[in-house]
Parts: structure tokens; sequence; C-alpha cells
């Protein structure tokens, strides 16, 4: 069984949704993903609050796999205000009853089915989008989140150091791995037009890069694939010539945001949920590096070709920040420390 989230960190989520957990009390939620990196951040913060703050919350959450969300979610199995749901979010049975919230955050994020299955990736995002739309209008839900992506943004232009949700660019639908992106753009048109139709209040939160204990090691997430080396000794490998920016945001920053933004964000608009300290990912590896005391171990793959401008995959927040109050509370140095420190503590999650 994976190890539980750090309770200093459940803790830092409950003080910064503050109010918005409030507005929860009584409330019966959906929630779809609750298996993968987010929903775990997202249903173990909300047992820890209702934990303490007697919240009396009722949660059913969809999953192809009960048993594998007991393994991969310790701080909600087995705890009674949780009930799982076994079922696929194309298809799943209509449960009984009324919802006050929902969270639809389930997809297939993995880029070799993006690029394998592409029929299969935008047929769960968008029938399964409908489909989780449709079980909030009958039931008439007060609030709903849409967990999308920075993907619908395509491929950033180098001259924008930080995307912002007005921007109109969009996925390379000739790319063999735009399923996901288009599938989310797809999603997101579902959920802003169920909300203008006055049928689902849906907000969407556009993911950028996180960090924090329940990270994947071993999928497409450098940062990961950077923790994963300097656990074994290193060296920190890097596929690129690291000139590539991201920037990323601890777990428990981004559960906070996204129930503020479920509680809080418009109907229909979307914001951008990431940090704004844009980073070169050799940057990235050269924190990782110092964090794990050995910033000496790094390996970079290729010498940066002159004149290519750096690819960037970097938010702009402001709109969370105006609107919802929203901030990046916990710097990247410490994001990093954290994790490791979880890591180490807990081995056999680094499996």
């Amino acid at each position: 069984m994976a190890a539980a989230l750090p309770a200093p960190d459940l803790d830092h989520v409950r003080v910064h949704v503050g109010p918005a957990f409030d507005e929860l009390r009584g409330a019966r939620l959906f929630v779809t993903g609750g298996t993968g990196f987010v929903g775990r951040w997202l249903l173990e913060g909300l047992a820890a609050a209702d934990a303490r703050l007697g919240l009396g919350v009722d949660v059913t959450v969809l999953t192809r796999d009960p048993g594998g969300f007991a393994r991969r979610v310790p701080g909600v199995a087995g705890n009674r205000a949780f009930h799982l749901l076994a079922g696929d979010v194309r298809s799943f049975d209509v449960p009984d009853g009324t919802f006050t919230h929902v969270i639809h955050g389930a997809a297939e994020s993995s880029t070799n089915l993006a690029a394998d299955d592409p029929a299969t990736m935008l047929d769960v995002l968008v029938r399964g989008t409908g489909r989780v739309l449709g079980l909030a209008a009958r039931c008439g839900a007060r609030r709903f989140l849409f967990v999308s992506s920075g993907a619908v943004y395509g491929r950033i232009p180098a001259t924008i150091d930080r995307v912002s949700e007005t921007y109109t660019g969009g996925p390379d639908p000739a790319s063999p791995a735009a399923a996901y992106a288009e599938g989310k753009v797809s999603a997101e048109r579902l959920c802003v037009q169920a909300a203008r139709d006055g049928a689902v209040p849906a907000s969407i939160a556009r993911l950028f890069a996180f960090v924090g204990p329940g990270l994947p090691l071993d999928a497409h997430f450098a940062v990961g694939n950077f923790l994963r080396d300097a656990l074994a000794g290193g060296p920190i490998r890097v596929r690129g010539d690291g000139t590539s920016r991201r920037s990323y945001l601890h777990a428990a920053d981004l559960a906070s945001w996204l129930w503020v933004i479920l509680g809080r964000g418009e109907a229909g608009r979307a914001y951008n949920v990431g940090s704004e300290d844009s980073r070169s990912i050799r940057e990235v590896a050269e924190t990782v590096a110092r964090c794990a005391r050995m910033p000496d171990r790094i390996d970079i793959a290729k010498a940066p070709m002159a004149g290519v401008p750096a690819e960037r995959y970097v938010p702009d927040t402001g709109r969370a920040r105006r609107e919802l109050g929203l901030e990046t509370r916990i710097p990247l140095e410490d994001a990093v420390s954290r994790t490791l420190a979880w890591l180490q503590s807990n081995p056999a999650s680094c499996a």
C-alpha cells in the first residue's frame, strides 16, 4: 500500500482553501479521476479537512479499479465518507440521488495512448465529459470543475514568456500525439456550452506542471525523472539540451487552488493553474541536484543549438490571483526538498 501524503502538506491545503471548504459542509460530491496524482491530492486533502473541520461530506469516486484505488489512495480507502463506484467514465451506471458538486478529472494522460490509440484518447475525454456533464445537469449540481490542461494552448511561441488564458493558439492536429490536447479542447467546449446554456455551472482549471509526493517518477514528467535519478545516487540525466523552460507548482498548492476554483470560479471561465517561476530544464535539474546534495552529478544529452529559441510551458496566473486570490506559496527549492524527504522516508513509493 502506498504511503499517505505528508500531514503538514495536507494541513497546507486546508489552511489555504480556507472558507471555500466551509462551503462544502454537508455537500455530496461526485469525482472522476480520483486515482491519479491530482485526484489523490484532492481526495486526501478533502479527507483531512473533513476530519479536522467536521464538514460532513459524502463523496462518490468513479474508478475503473477499486482495488487499485485502495492501494494508491490510502488516506481515503476505508473512510466512511468516501464511496467507490466501479465503472468507465464513458459508460458508468449513473448512481442514485443527487450531487451538489462535481469534479471531472478522468483522463488518459499517457503519451503512448495519445500516439498509439488517439481515437480512445479522444473518446475518453469527449464522451466521458459529456456523460459527467449530463449527470451534473440531472442533479442540478451547484458547482462543477473540469480539470483541463495547459496542453490546450499547443506549442507556445518563444516570444511568450508566460501564456495567459486569452492566448488563442492551439494544438497541431497533425501531430501524432495531439489527441490528448485536442480532447481537452473539445471537452472544454462542452463545459463552456453547458455553462452558457445554464445547464451546468462549469469552471475550468488548466493545469501545467507540478512536483510533490506521489508524482510518478517513470513517466513523462522531467522533474519526476530527476528525482528518480537523485534517489538512485545519480547522475541526473537531462534527455534534451536543457534549454526548455518549465515551472513547477507544489501539489499542496495545486490542491488548494483546485478547491478554490471549484467553490469560487466563474462558470464558463478557465483559470491557469501552475507556477510563474520560469526555469530552464537544466536549472530544474540543478535544483534537484542541490537539494539531493549532488550538485556535480548532472548529464545533459545534447548541446544547445545556436539560434534555436527555447520551448516554453509556463503559465500566466494573473487571472487566478486577481479573481480568486490564489498564490504560489511553496517555492521550487522547498517543493523539491519536501518531495525528496517524503520519497526517502517511503522508499516503496519510489518503485
